[in-house]
């Protein structure tokens, strides 16, 4: 009796190991075939993704720069590859986990899962948008210069950096990280430099803005002030 009593614990704790080891070689293969299906579609994704030329893209758009200069070793190509390998390899996880029954580590996956494609998408929209400011921006100057308008590089630069600006607040609202704080932010720092210059041009800086806007657009039948000269008058 005493010796059924003893192993009676033992007993239980087999049979739960002898329920457990099943789902333990389940979750274990689903990972395995996971690991593999990530490292054959992030082959594949690169692969497809070179091939339209989504490099060029982005070196053009100044973003492979941005990350050498942050001392990324890789590109924003290999940056897509590693969202794609990551997604399915915590995807596998996730069913893994899910599978043994730890619901903790399933919904901590979940929510990573979750996140993910959001920040593919708001690199997709960083990469789209930075190449677009550089090209309005290019534009821009050429169509300045054209046209006789001073500081043209000013100008194109100032519209270059008003898009990216515009496209960060998308991509940041894109992933759901404090995007009104980040917005109401902006707003507030736009509003304040938009008064200070209405300030600073009704205060003191008339003469610099009329001289400024001469330069820009200068008047050829009139005076520097933009007043016609009168007959006999230089």
């Amino acid at each position: 009796m005493q010796i059924d009593v003893l192993l009676e614990p033992a007993k239980a704790f087999l049979v739960q190991i002898g329920s457990f080891l099943p789902r333990l070689g389940v979750a274990l293969l689903i990972f395995g075939l996971g690991w593999l299906l990530a490292k054959a579609i992030r082959f594949a994704l690169l692969r497809t993704l070179r091939a339209f030329n989504l490099p060029v893209l982005t070196q053009r758009a100044g973003i492979d720069e941005f990350l050498r200069n942050g001392g990324v070793s890789t590109d924003a190509v290999g940056i897509f590859g590693a969202l794609a390998y990551w997604l399915v390899v915590f995807t596998a996880l996730l069913v893994a986990f899910n599978s043994l029954g730890l619901d903790y580590a399933t919904d901590l996956l979940r929510q990573l899962v979750l996140f993910l494609p959001k920040v593919f998408v708001a690199l997709l929209v960083v990469t789209f948008g930075a190449y677009l400011a550089r090209v309005v921006g290019d534009a821009m100057r050429a169509y300045l210069v054209t046209v006789g308008i001073g500081d043209a590089d000013l100008l194109a630069l100032i519209a270059k950096h008003a898009i990216v600006v515009f496209v960060v607040l998308i991509a940041v609202d894109q992933l759901s990280i404090g995007g009104s704080l980040v917005q109401s932010t902006f707003l507030i720092l736009l509003g304040g430099v938009v008064l200070a210059l209405a300030l600073a041009f009704g205060i003191g800086g008339r003469e610099w803005a009329s001289r400024l806007l001469h330069r820009w657009w200068p008047l050829e039948d009139g005076s520097a002030d933009g007043r016609p000269r009168e007959n006999g008058r230089r």
